[in-house]
């Protein structure tokens, strides 16, 4: 049976432990304490006279603060315990623990209270494939005069440290930290124990100086910081109150997946938890088109990091090009020293052209063309880098191909497992490959730049270049990649053109890029809605009735929400209304009956079999682009739609939603509000 995991999270710092709090290695799960992809604590387990505790109930205050109620002892202990403990956990930029035990009887007594600490400093990147392999030296002070463990790890210049301290009085050892107590009669204990980080660097200092400092105390200030996230986003009213409540985890969910990159000043949106508690190109990408008419702030700090981080070079080790914008940035030990290229790296076909859709994309609802002119140069690399480095064999397509066979992703876009693109008889085609929605980013991208070169650079003549480029792309791709006996496009081209024919959901990204004729839609919009790809919780990855499918694959039978997110906003540009609501329902219906965090992926079983999701173990929750899903969904079925200076609300609910109000949408129009149900205006909000 899998063990129930509980964390909490802020930014890319977290923590995951069991249900009584405790932390210890699972050489398949990250367990501990986390920052900047290194384990600072492996080892963090509580007893009390020498018994290990059982969790009675738990309080999820916030994404960054649990309580655990806990007795020590089995079972049979419960109803006649004379002691309880409660540990209170919070999360910033280090780990707080408040341990507080309460005695029930009407006599003194005393107890030993012992803390166990230790770490591996593991890099997260490690943990899957060699945990326990690579032993490290661990340094340990045991500070009793301070009240401080230290624990320190160096290789060369790469050095971690994890320093715990406490506010009562302990005996500290190098295993841990003892408390011998007398607690009065009905009486209660406590004491506050504090983890701090450290990541050093040049001469010694925390390279984590520059990040904003919290205290100790920091309840009110993340409190504060959530409320305000919450505050500036729309406000949702809806019949349907589980949609309310869907919303605002979505929110908080994002709110907690935002971190600040070392060396930068603003927070940008992490991809989610656990593996991916990074900058992860595609995903922060994807999570602000989501959210533009939600939380548009994430967008400006993305793009600029982004920018800031964008290929420069020839770099096979890391798959750098010019132009070519980052897929991942980590911070590890393995990065540190070039074990793995995921320092810096850019192994994607994709995130480069969705770049450009996002800066389009955000202009178009902010009316900000400073942040366009400001980014004028990152755009035109990113335009230059389809045609130069993208298009490897000559014929127009985008494709890719590992450069570095040692390292690195085998398939480059977003269906990145190694078993993804395959025909329909489970066929692998040769590399470089094209996959069709990588046609279909670049051929936006190149109409979306089209209109920022003549609306904001002042640049005609490239505007007109880029128009007959997406123009003669959209020709050839209608032409190569259609299957007119199975009336969708293929998957992918091989390299000498022939077409992988598996039916996958990729087609619906074409639907929202818009490179389908209007004479091809609907056989498209059909296909999606099928019983081969829709399950009744959401389009799947991969269509029934191929024979590699799989209802448990990650890419060849699954469901994920943000692929369903795309897919319907696509079928609503091509007005198949219907269609986009049955699919909204489905992952909204999903969402419900899981209840918490939005997983980022669940088996493809259809609904009739299961009548509950399927999750999957490789699937994180929380993931920024799994809750923005549930906001882009939201947005697609109120139909929201920047057209100039004002906004378009053109609604078109599933059955049973009842009324819904959007009100304070963010653009540049200021604050408008959206309502649908008996009513479909957009008016705008009086202050």
């Amino acid at each position: 049976m899998k063990q129930e995991r509980v964390n909490v999270i802020a930014g890319n710092v977290f923590a995951i432990s069991d249900a009584q709090g405790d932390m210890e290695v699972d050489p398949q799960a990250p367990v501990g304490l986390f920052s900047f992809d290194t384990r600072f604590l492996s080892h963090w387990v509580l007893s009390v006279d020498g018994e290990r505790l059982n969790a009675l109930s738990r309080d999820d205050v916030a994404h960054y603060e649990t309580r655990f109620f806990l007795v020590p002892g089995v079972a049979s202990h419960y109803i006649d315990a004379d002691v309880s403990l409660i540990r209170h956990r919070s999360i910033h930029d280090r780990l707080h623990e408040r341990i507080t035990v309460l005695n029930h009887s009407s006599e003194p007594a005393e107890f030993t209270v012992r803390m166990e600490v230790g770490t591996d400093f593991a890099d997260i990147a490690d943990i899957p494939e060699d945990a326990g392999v690579r032993q490290r030296h661990v340094q340990i002070t045991a500070d009793s005069g301070n009240q401080r463990l230290m624990l320190r790890y160096q290789r060369d210049r790469f050095v971690r440290e994890t320093t715990v301290s406490s506010s009562a009085s302990a005996d500290i050892d190098e295993q841990g930290l003892t408390f011998r107590i007398r607690v009065a009669p009905e009486g209660t204990w406590e004491t506050t124990l504090h983890v701090a980080t450290t990541m050093r660097g040049e001469g010694g200092r925390d390279v984590r100086a520059s990040l904003e400092s919290h205290q100790h105390d920091i309840g009110s200030g993340m409190h504060d910081d959530l409320s305000t996230w919450l505050d500036r986003a729309p406000q949702l009213v809806a019949e349907r109150k589980s949609l309310e409540r869907m919303y605002h985890g979505s929110l908080a969910d994002l709110s907690a997946l935002r971190y600040t990159p070392l060396a930068y000043s603003e927070r940008v949106p992490v991809g989610g938890l656990p593996w991916a508690m990074a900058l992860c190109g595609r995903d922060s990408i994807i999570t602000c088109l989501q959210t533009m008419a939600f939380t548009p702030e994430l967008t400006p700090a993305t793009l600029r990091m982004l920018a800031l981080l964008q290929g420069s070079r020839l770099d096979d080790v890391h798959e750098e090009e010019p132009g070519k914008i980052l897929v991942e940035a980590r911070y590890g030990e393995s990065a540190a020293f070039g074990e793995r290229p995921t320092a810096g790296y850019y192994g994607a076909v994709d995130t480069t052209p969705l770049f450009v859709v996002l800066l389009d994309e955000y202009e178009r609802w902010s009316g900000d063309t400073d942040l366009v002119h400001e980014l004028r140069h990152p755009a035109r690399m990113a335009l230059d880098w389809i045609d130069e480095y993208g298009d490897l064999t000559g014929d127009g397509y985008l494709r890719y191909q590992r450069r570095n066979e040692r390292h690195g992703t085998v398939n480059q876009s977003w269906k990145d497992s190694a078993d993804a693109i395959v025909d329909a008889y489970g066929r692998e085609p040769a590399f470089p490959r094209a996959t069709c929605e990588a046609q279909g980013y670049a051929y936006d991208a190149k109409r979306r730049g089209a209109r920022l070169a003549r609306e904001c650079w002042g640049d005609p003549e490239y505007a007109d270049r880029l128009e007959q480029e997406a123009a003669a792309l959209k020709e050839r791709f209608n032409r190569d990649f259609w299957l007119p006996h199975r009336e969708y496009y293929a998957l992918a081209l091989d390299p000498y053109g022939e077409p992988v024919d598996a039916l996958s959901s990729n087609i619906g990204h074409l639907l929202w890029s818009g490179i389908v004729p209007d004479d091809r839609a609907e056989a498209v919009a059909e296909h999606l809605v099928g019983p081969q790809l829709f399950s009744g919780w959401g389009v799947r990855t991969f269509a029934t009735d191929q024979r590699p499918y799989n209802p448990v694959g990650s890419h060849l039978g699954s469901v994920w929400p943000s692929d369903n997110a795309l897919i319907a906003a696509g079928l609503r540009h091509y007005r198949f209304d219907a269609h986009a609501a049955r699919i909204a329902a489905g992952i909204f219906d999903m969402a419900q009956t899981l209840r918490g965090a939005v997983p980022e992926v669940i088996a493809g079983y259809e609904r009739s079999l299961t009548k509950y999701p399927v999750q999957l173990p490789v699937a994180g929750r929380p993931q920024s682009w799994s809750s923005g899903a549930l906001l882009m969904l939201l947005g697609t079925l109120l139909g929201l739609r920047p057209t100039g200076e004002n906004l378009l609300v053109n609604p078109a609910l599933p059955a049973g939603f009842g009324r819904i109000e959007l009100l304070g949408i963010p653009g540049r129009w200021g604050l408008l509000d959206a309502y649908a149900g008996d009513r479909r205006l957009g008016r705008p909000r009086v202050n």
